[in-house]
């Protein structure tokens, strides 16, 4: 049965319930001391019920209110509507991630793929085995672009100046560390600032910038530094240190997960370099989302470990 788009305007939420309350008690008094109406609006209700339909729908009985074959045949699918709309008005659909399909995607440099994302597939595969990661390697404006597309879930990393559309979630707070390969001269003594300033950097720019926040800290204190060479990511960058004499100046937290693989040894900087904040941002249409919260939930756990 096609029912157009004015006709359609005619089944309000009401007009519905009074349908499914007559199916039920089969009288019209009954039905409107059941939903605290008086009788002459449920006669208006049955009335556009049967225009909309084209059906007498109800057939007055001694016995009440009988339906028509019609009738019958269109309650699983009104009721099916009714519970849609009651499930949508009281809230979102609770979240099992034990039973979860869902495809999580997270827009992410590799700094936060190795420090936060092994941690939280390790979460995801132990309680919900059903459920898939993909990362794509997004810097912070591609990120937020993504949010506000719809086309990943989250983006971790170091943000700021963000839209009002975009819920930042702080995960937490990263310092440097300097790194060289084991048996690198540097090892051998103390690593002062002169020894620091004599030595050949590398830095992480995906840019192909040869200058970062540390030249800006050397700057204020007159200082430079020889930078030899700029990679666009930090893995790569751990690698070339552990096969040169680069020394790189990298986030502490991926310093101490990774510096044993590589070989490298780690020190001190021997000058203040102002922190920063990984968070977890993500779109405000995903704030009250079950399976976004259990995500962040996650990641959270993981960074406070």
């Amino acid at each position: 049965m096609n029912i157009d788009e004015i006709e359609l305007r005619r089944l309000d939420l009401t007009v519905l319930l009074v349908f499914l309350n007559l199916m039920r008690f089969r009288k019209a008094s009954d039905v409107a001391d059941h939903m605290g109406l008086t009788q002459s609006s449920i006669s208006h209700s049955i009335k556009r019920l049967r225009d909309a339909f084209g059906d007498p729908l109800f057939l007055r009985t001694p016995k009440g209110m009988e339906p028509t074959a019609v009738a019958i045949g269109l309650e699983p699918n009104l009721r099916r509507v009714v519970e849609t709309l009651a499930q949508a008005i009281s809230g979102p659909l609770a979240f099992d991630p034990a039973v979860s399909t869902e495809t999580v995607r997270i827009g992410a440099y590799d700094n936060e793929m190795t420090t936060l994302v092994p941690s939280l597939l390790q979460r995801v595969r132990a309680q919900a085995p059903g459920m898939r990661v993909s990362i794509l390697p997004l810097g912070r404006r591609p990120a937020i672009d993504a949010l506000e597309q719809g086309e990943i879930d989250f983006a971790l990393g170091f943000a700021w100046n963000l839209p009002r559309s975009i819920r930042k979630v702080d995960l937490y707070d990263e310092s440097y560390r300097v790194v060289m390969r084991r048996d690198h001269p540097l090892t051998r003594n103390t690593l002062d600032l002169r020894a620091y300033l004599d030595a050949e950097h590398l830095v992480v720019s995906p840019r192909g910038d040869h200058v970062g926040i540390v030249d800006e800290e050397l700057g204020k204190l007159g200082h430079t530094r020889r930078v030899i060479m700029a990679v666009p990511q930090f893995l790569p960058a751990l690698a070339i240190v552990s096969n040169t004499d680069l020394v790189a100046t990298l986030p502490a937290r991926l310093v101490a997960r990774q510096s044993e693989r590589y070989g490298l040894a780690a020190r001190e900087t021997p000058l203040s370099i102002r922190s920063f904040t990984v968070s977890a941002l993500l779109h405000e249409r995903n704030a009250n989302s079950p399976m976004h919260d259990w995500i962040l939930a996650g990641l959270k756990s993981i960074a406070s470990a």
